[in-house]
């Protein structure tokens, strides 16, 4: 997955198209993640006991990861991601990194 818990992205598609939010969770196996604050639905409540009320609650749905982009924290600018593999010399292991594709930096 390009993107990960915790990165910034900016949403290219949809309702809240333009914005840019934090990715609270990231649903590998459907492809799908949620965005703080944004495609944000409201589920209605029903009353549980007598006397109680109903209630409102919104909540960010998941989207579809294609409908993101990556905003590099380096260069703040929307970016698509790569790879790099880079072994160690201490102890022979590879370790893959992403890498912003406009500024070549890598992130995290």
């Amino acid at each position: 997955m390009t993107i990960k818990k915790g990165d910034k992205v900016k949403i290219l598609a949809g309702k809240d198209k333009g914005k840019t939010g934090k990715v609270l969770q990231i649903f590998p196996s459907r492809g799908k993640v949620s965005v703080e604050g944004l495609n944000l639905l409201i589920k209605h409540m029903r009353p549980r006991k007598q006397g109680e009320k109903g209630q409102r609650i919104e909540f960010p749905a998941p989207m579809a990861i294609s409908n993101l982009v990556l905003i590099c924290p380096k260069c703040s600018k929307p970016s698509r991601v790569g790879y790099k593999t880079v072994k160690s010399e201490k102890t022979g292991k590879k370790k893959k990194y992403r890498v912003c594709k406009k500024c070549k930096q890598t992130i995290e």
